[in-house]
């Protein structure tokens, strides 16, 4: 058996979509594998658009767990979990799409080598032209680095091979491999919340013999960010986001997202690193560092400029002040290269 976790707050107008893709999966009775058998489970973070209500109508054969509050990705996951019963995990984000055969292609790689424990499939944006991930890594500033992030799919990413990591928005595991890592702050460390997440759990399952694997095989599609995106009409709460953030998103996120997303970066690392490895990356790890820091004072800086403006605008003036164009022009730079 299959078992499918999709952790949702208010993104109703995903999870639909999101669900029938996997409903279909199980339809497909020509899966050249032994699981078609699909157990799904949706835990709702405490959503406030009738989400549940909609998967109790349409999906009666959906597990639906209640939240009354935002648990966030890590905790509702390992909700989810706990009530499997499937010898492999699908933890699904509910801005992802999986393509009708991406079980079918994505379990056939856990035949290859018994120390498989995780595999990931091509993952495109919507557009279904654009790279989203083709696998998780660490760089050498230790970041996540989702390969091929944004670029163009011209077919540069169909070798199948190791990984060190899957993107946790589609992210396929034996159960043996989860029991094996899970510590006392659960498979997914309850602790990061969000961000960080899916590679802390890679990282934990690589220092203890497991593999990542890639199938190009398998395809789904991905909404990045659209359920950690700061919106108008969303201000504070991010639900389900998978890891890190590229630097275009990274301002858009709220100011409390900031400080998770650095604060699990340093959390990780102390968490997974060796001190050589830890040393022989300080050059990479320390000019990360300069950047990030340079961009949270221009951030600072711009935010004060911006007030400044708009209080000289309500007095009548129009002019926006050179400083804060120059501050705006930094900022967006180094946005570009976090």
């Amino acid at each position: 058996m299959i078992s499918v976790i999709i952790v949702n707050y208010n993104r109703k107008d995903l999870l639909r979509g999101c669900l029938d893709a996997v409903i279909m999966q199980s339809r497909d009775r020509t899966m050249s594998c032994p699981y078609k058998d699909i157990e799904i489970i949706v835990v709702d973070n405490g959503s406030l658009d009738a989400s549940s209500g909609m998967v109790n109508a349409v999906y009666p054969e959906v597990k639906l767990l209640q939240n009354t509050e935002n648990l966030f990705f890590c905790k509702a996951n390992n909700q989810g979990i706990k009530e499997t019963k499937g010898d492999f995990i699908l933890c699904l984000n509910s801005d992802c799409v999986l393509d009708k055969d991406y079980l079918k292609e994505a379990l056939s790689s856990f035949n290859l080598d018994e120390k498989i424990g995780m595999v990931s499939g091509k993952i495109l944006r919507m557009d279904k032209k654009t790279i989203d991930s083709t696998g998780l890594f660490i760089a050498r500033n230790r970041k996540p680095l989702e390969r091929g992030y944004g670029k163009p799919d011209k077919g540069q990413y169909e070798r199948p091979e190791y990984i060190f990591g899957v993107s946790g928005s589609c992210l396929l595991m034996k159960k043996d491999m989860l029991d094996d890592i899970k510590d006392k702050n659960g498979y997914f460390d309850e602790t990061f919340e969000i961000y960080y997440e899916d590679l802390d759990l890679c990282w934990r399952a690589q220092k203890k013999g497991w593999k990542a694997y890639y199938n190009p095989k398998a395809i789904a599609y991905h909404e990045r960010g659209a359920t950690a995106i700061v919106h108008p009409i969303r201000l504070r709460e991010s639900p389900t986001a998978a890891h890190g953030v590229g630097g275009h998103e990274f301002r858009r996120i709220s100011d409390e997202l900031k400080k998770r997303y650095i604060r699990n970066r340093y959390k990780c690392m102390r968490k997974n690193d060796s001190i050589a490895g830890f040393l022989v990356n300080l050059p990479f790890i320390l000019f990360y560092e300069i950047k990030l820091c340079s961009y949270l004072v221009l951030d600072s800086a711009f935010g004060l400029a911006r007030t400044i403006f708009f209080e000289r605008a309500t007095e009548g003036s129009t002019e926006r002040s050179e400083c804060t164009k120059r501050v705006e022009k930094k900022k967006n730079f180094l946005d570009r290269n976090l």
